[in-house]
């Protein structure tokens, strides 16, 4: 017998359940933080959805839920984290300092990505490093499309104030190096 949950019920499965969960993703992360973070947003999940919840299933299904968000988050982090060490700016005879501000660039992003809220986060990497359009997302979330475009525009708005000063000085020498060579070749 199927049923959805009303609050006394899901607070009960909750209480049942949330230590089996994040110990499950604890023993698969060997992270007490992440452990915490994904068993809530199981239940939230749950809860957002209001899934018809099989009593006989349920702890499987909750670990199911769990798995899988474990993954996804695991599976996003790889793929951001690969993104600077794949990505190469054109070798066009760089400088030291070309490579130098590259590198600071990276630096920025990362730490413009770790300060990024986490829903936004989540948002921003399934679009730009997934490749997934805002419908998949909202979908695969179980979001309207207008918060996932809410979320995203507040993304690019936190990278963007977090990363002006390093895509400003970064034009500014690329902008330098092409009126050096611009110069240069007028000057022969």
């Amino acid at each position: 017998m199927s049923y959805k949950l009303k609050r006394e019920e899901f607070k009960l499965l909750f209480d049942t359940y949330f230590e089996d969960v994040r110990r499950y993703i604890l023993y698969r992360s060997g992270d007490e933080e992440i452990a915490t973070d994904i068993a809530q947003d199981t239940f939230m999940r749950v809860w957002e959805k209001q899934m018809e919840i099989d009593p006989q299933r349920v702890k499987g299904l909750l670990l199911k839920i769990s798995g899988d968000l474990f993954v996804s988050q695991y599976r996003r982090k790889q793929v951001a984290a690969n993104f600077f060490s794949t990505f190469q700016p054109a070798n066009r005879s760089s400088t030291p300092e070309d490579e130098f501000s590259f590198q600071e660039l990276i630096k920025a992003y990362d730490a413009a990505l770790k300060s990024m809220p986490e829903k936004q986060r989540t948002v921003f990497l399934m679009n730009r490093i997934d490749e997934l359009k805002y419908k998949e997302i909202a979908d695969e979330l179980g979001l309207s499309v207008k918060a996932i475009e809410k979320r995203m525009s507040q993304a690019l708005e936190h990278l963007k104030s977090h990363l002006k000063d390093k895509i400003t000085g970064l034009i500014l020498l690329v902008l330098g190096w092409g009126l050096t060579r611009n110069t240069i070749g007028k000057n022969k």
